[in-house]
């Protein structure tokens, strides 16, 4: 690694870990006018990130990205604020009766520098969203988003250099070798964002630092259908959540498991959903593009492998968009008859494409999602309550929305983080705040305490002191 980077690096961590030093334990009003900041400024650019999403990927829809990743952070923004003073009051907690008249009380700590490892398909709010949180705590914050969203990563630096010292919050853009440098650095939390394969990497790496980390990661996030559902919303609420920011999202649905009788109706209703929604797709202005050319020739290979091993394609529009050399729009495409061998079905897809898995009894479906690594999301679309219970106790996932996509992801009252090959570790709101904090147990012992009564030489009295203990602890 250059020593120049290297000088970077160490330069920016340093001075956040100095200036944490001098200021241990930052005053509410501190950190309410760093969130401020934060708030006014995503008001401010959120037009410009908007601008500069859609230059990194060629074309995004200007309203996804100020629904996805300017309103978002935002509301984050506003729950931090309204909440931040009970947040940083300390809590009494209960002290049994043997340790009384001492008392019980926890404090909430800032941990120091929180790095965020952010990814490319939200930019703005995958970097935000956890800062949110580590300024709410009384952190400093080192940001490195990803190379491959340049536009974005050179627009949040500059805002962020603009609203904040670099010794609160720094945004630092660079290439891979950055991001495996960043990673290594001895933070007292790391946020990463990213793929399970990265995030085992990284995870790597901070452990060789004791640094704990909160991996936000992926994997196939399943759909169950019930037979009790309502085939028009089911559709209409699946074709919105597949193809919102044109599948790629971490909490995107990625294949269904539906009843055999309901595949054929519910299969042509959400194609139908789909080019109601979007009546076409070359030149779209409110379908998104896919961010990267290696990304568009890897679901083009998940789509002609799928179709090369008898999967059934059933594409939503009749075009061939992409005569313009830069546009990588992808028709949405449903994939039906899928079997196991194929990739589609063993790889995260991150597109368009949505695979259809039919099942008899709902136990097939379960032990299908339960063969497989936990995902981050689930979804459940039914009006039975025992059916959805049954599901419900029977998976695992990182969070589930019933009857919809993708809404639990932006539930402030609600953490958000995965479970097994999904990641570690949760945020939003007062889980976020949580998780940047140190929450340190105070005994506060009582001049009257009998603790003496304990101390050598021991005797007869230690034996009955003890005994008694015993019975009413």
């Amino acid at each position: 690694m250059d020593n120049t980077l290297q000088e970077r690096l160490h330069l920016a961590l340093t001075a956040q870990r100095r200036a944490f030093e001098a200021e241990r334990m930052p005053s509410y009003e501190v950190r309410r006018d760093r969130l401020q900041r934060l708030l006014d400024m995503t008001r401010e650019h959120g037009e410009a990130l908007a601008a500069a999403i859609a230059q990194d990927f060629g074309h995004r829809a200007r309203q996804e990205s100020l629904l996805a990743d300017i309103f978002t952070v935002e509301a984050g923004a506003r729950h931090a604020l309204k909440h931040l003073r009970r947040w940083m009051r300390p809590r009494r907690v209960p002290t049994p009766l043997h340790f009384r008249p001492g008392r019980n009380t926890l404090m909430r700590q800032p941990l120091g520098v929180v790095g965020i490892v952010s990814p490319w398909n939200y930019p703005y709010y995958l970097a935000m969203e956890p800062a949110v949180a580590a300024l709410a705590a009384g952190n400093r914050v080192l940001i490195k988003p990803s190379e491959l969203t340049p536009a974005t990563a050179e627009l949040m630096a500059r805002i962020v250099a603009e609203h904040f010292k670099p010794e609160e919050m720094q945004v630092i853009t660079g290439g891979a070798e950055v991001g495996k440098a960043f990673v290594g650095l001895p933070f007292d939390h790391l946020f990463f964002t990213g793929s399970t394969a990265v995030g085992r990497l990284v995870a790597q790496a901070a452990a060789k630092n004791l640094t704990p980390v909160t991996l936000e990661l992926g994997g196939k996030s399943p759909v169950v259908v019930d037979r009790s559902c309502d085939l028009e919303l089911t559709a209409s609420r699946l074709a919105f959540g597949k193809l919102f920011n044109a599948g790629q999202t971490c909490v995107a649905p990625d294949y269904l498991l539906v009843p055999r009788e309901l595949i054929e109706p519910l299969s042509q209703r959400i194609l139908a959903e789909m080019r109601r929604m979007y009546p076409r797709i070359d030149g779209n202005a409110d379908y998104s593009s896919i961010a990267s050319p290696r990304h568009l020739a890897r679901l083009q290979g998940l789509l002609d492998d799928a179709a090369a091993r008898g999967a059934r394609v059933l594409r939503s529009h009749d075009e061939q968009p992409g005569d313009r050399p830069n546009d990588r729009r992808m028709v949405p495409a449903l994939l039906l008859d899928v079997t196991p061998e194929m990739a589609v079905m063993q790889e995260e897809i991150f597109g368009p494409l949505l695979p259809v898995v039919g099942y008899d009894r709902v136990d097939e479906a379960l032990a299908h999602i339960n063969r497989g690594d936990r995902p981050l999301a689930l979804y459940w679309f039914g009006r039975d309550g025992a059916a959805r219970e049954q599901v419900m106790c029977q998976t695992h996932a990182g969070g589930v929305t019933i009857n919809d996509c993708l809404w639990h992801f932006g539930q402030e009252e609600q953490p958000i983080g995965g479970v097994g090959a999904s990641g570690m570790g949760a945020y939003h709101g007062e889980w976020g705040f949580r998780t940047c904090s140190k929450e340190k147990p105070i005994f506060i012992q009582s001049s009257f305490a009998g603790t003496r009564l304990f101390q050598p030489p021991y005797g007869a009295t230690f034996e009955r002191l003890l005994s008694l203990l015993k019975r009413i602890a």
